[in-house]
């Protein structure tokens, strides 16, 4: 198996010790299996170049020799063109790729178990494990990491329920088997000429379309990424991501995919395309509170649709949220149920304020896109830092100034319109502010200190000993056996070449 971390204008200091981490423990667990690691560089800028080779000549020289860095002159096809480079020229002898970003963390105990998903079935091109926030200090990270786990966890197993084989691929913590993806994943370039920037969905469905299964593990034991640590640094991802998954507009009609497929390159879409409806439904409704002279505010109706809409919106998280509560073993894990209470009441407060910021930000990206604006694959901070009050106001501006529009309009409708439209768009308002005090380190240390919106490994990591980290075993209970669609079928045969030696692997 080769494991490769693909970086650009990264710092290796904290990626290099968790890949030799990573390299020691599979080979303590599975001795006789062949594990190379690759660095996959597509850095340019000097400095940045400099700073990786001095990082790699610091290693001790026995550590050297197991981390093969390699980089490319230009970043041509941005990562997906970095990792079918690597496939084409330095992937030989090798069955499975484990990909990596380079902000992320995989136990043995995770990879082996992705490496058996793929024994198991030999039709599995792709199984992607679901990856959760690893513990953060930064208050935005922290907050949105807590959130996005509960919700993600109930969205990937239902998801996984009537998508079966055919489910999605996320680019990272993942394990891919190298031939199939090698002949039928290569991107092609877009109608204007262009490479594809959300390379993961498309990735996938071509796969799927070429008869070779795409799975998710729904098990969060052992896979962890590092989420931004700020709002600045998490709108310039979203809308990376933004203008990679509207591309997905001209792959609809690509011959060969299946219509589970295209269904995939649909939901990655709309995760972007809906944007501008909400805020035109918001302007929409700011027209009607201030030009009707003559209706009542419809408050019963409006809380009905308002309730329904989100109350699909943020189903997954719910009841996430809810299968912690029920169980006293789950809710152990998050401290106490006083603590994790605390924390969805602070995740909620965030998520409505951030979920109010976000539609303008999207919409005004996509209309620079239909003006021409080029998007490019920039450096990423992963470092915690604050945020001054210059830098957020230049952010949010304009969404304070629709915010104070919006609260004029729904005042001549009187106060029920305003109470109706505050949960759901006083984000707007306080853009400036959210920016500022989600990025406070002071209030991310007190909310370690008072365990607020702690996930399980935070909780076993200041317990410090062996039953709290027994204790921080994923919500959903970890399978020890693999789920009925990955087990072996009868007729099936000798397990792929490479990879015989696994039931041999010690747990």
């Amino acid at each position: 198996m080769a494991v490769a971390v693909t970086v650009r204008s990264e710092h290796l200091a904290p990626i290099l010790p968790r890949l030799l981490h990573l390299l020691d423990a599979l080979a303590l667990a599975c001795p006789a299996w062949t594990v190379a690691a690759f660095v996959l560089s597509d850095s340019s800028d000097p400095p940045a170049v400099a700073a990786e080779e001095h990082t790699l000549a610091a290693l001790a020289q026995a550590d050297r020799a197991r981390i093969h860095y390699r980089r490319r002159a230009d970043n041509t096809g941005f990562k997906a063109g970095n990792i079918m480079d690597f496939l084409d020229h330095d992937a030989a002898g090798f069955d499975l790729l484990l990909v990596l970003d380079a902000d992320s963390t995989m136990t043995a105990a995770a990879v082996l178990r992705l490496a058996r998903a793929m024994q198991a079935d030999p039709r599995l091109g792709i199984v992607q494990h679901l990856t959760v926030g690893e513990p953060a200090t930064s208050p935005f990270a922290r907050l949105f990491q807590f959130g996005m786990r509960a919700g993600m966890r109930t969205w990937a197993a239902g998801q996984d329920w009537w998508q079966g084989d055919a489910g999605p691929y996320w680019g990272h913590n993942a394990l891919v088997r190298i031939a199939p993806f090698r002949a039928h994943a290569r991107l092609a370039l877009l109608p204007d000429g262009r490479h594809i920037l959300s390379h993961d969905q498309i990735e996938a469905a071509l796969l799927r379309g070429a008869g070779w299964g795409v799975r998710v593990l729904v098990d969060e034991d052992g896979s962890y990424e590092a989420f931004p640590p700020a709002l600045p640094e998490h709108l310039r991802r979203e809308l990376r991501w933004l203008a990679g998954n509207l591309q997905y507009v001209h792959l609809l009609g690509l011959k060969g995919l299946q219509p589970m497929g295209r269904w995939q390159l649909v939901q990655a879409i709309l995760l972007f395309a809906g944007a501008p409806f909400c805020v035109l439904f918001l302007l929409g409704a700011v027209a009607a509170a201030a030009t009707d002279r003559t209706s009542a505010f419809p408050a019963g109706p409006a809380l009905a649709l308002t309730l329904a809409w989100a109350g699909t919106l943020y189903a997954p998280k719910l009841l996430g949220y809810l299968e912690v509560l029920i169980s006293r073993t789950k809710r152990a894990r998050y401290g106490d149920a006083a603590r994790f209470l605390a924390g969805v009441l602070a995740e909620t407060i965030f998520t409505l304020t951030y979920d109010a910021i976000g539609p303008l930000t999207r919409t005004i990206a996509t209309a620079r896109l239909v003006l021409g604006a080029q998007p490019g694959w920039t450096a990423q901070n992963r470092s915690a830092r604050g945020v001054g009050w210059i830098e957020a106001a230049r952010l949010g501006w304009p969404h304070m100034l629709l915010g104070i529009a919006v609260f004029a309009a729904f005042a001549c409708a009187g106060g029920r319109a305003v109470l109706w439209a505050a949960p759901f768009a006083g984000g707007l308002l306080l853009t400036v502010p959210f920016a500022v005090l989600t990025a406070n380190q002071r209030l991310g240390q007190w909310f370690h200190r008072h365990g607020i919106a702690a996930v399980p490994e935070e909780i076993a990591r200041d317990v410090g000993d062996e039953v709290a980290a027994a204790a921080a075993a994923p919500v959903f209970e970890t399978r020890r056996t693999l789920p009925p669609s990955c087990r072996p079928r009868p007729s099936q045969g000798q397990a792929p070449p490479g990879i015989n030696d696994l039931p041999s692997c010690r747990k």
